[in-house]
């Protein structure tokens, strides 16, 4: 989603709701930061996730992995994968969690 994209779904959000000047009060940077914490604590629970699915694979992964670094570089893996997952659009988690700390910044 680009950034005028999503102040044109915040602005219609808040029209909706009768709160047309809430969310504008808060700094465009600081609206950024919420954003990159949203989008980091999404990253963190697909790792958490993907984690538990990559260690049910057992001690060989999706590449025979079972050296003694294997689990060094599953770590690594699974942080790259929950990465991009969250880059290209994510679960929706960090929607979420965004619009709450939002309306954290506006009480």
């Amino acid at each position: 989603m680009t950034q005028l994209s999503l102040e044109a779904t915040l602005t219609l959000a808040r029209a909706s709701e009768g709160r047309t000047d809430a969310a504008s009060s808060i700094d465009p940077a600081r609206r950024e930061n919420l954003r990159a914490q949203a989008d980091d604590f999404e990253t963190m629970f697909l790792e958490q996730m993907l984690n538990r699915v990559f260690a049910a694979g057992g001690e060989e992964g999706m590449l025979a992995e079972a050296g003694p670094g294997a689990e060094a570089y599953r770590s690594m893996m699974v942080s790259e994968y929950a990465k991009l997952v969250t880059k290209s659009g994510g679960i929706g988690l960090s929607d979420q969690i965004y619009r709450e700390l939002l309306k954290m910044q506006e009480g």
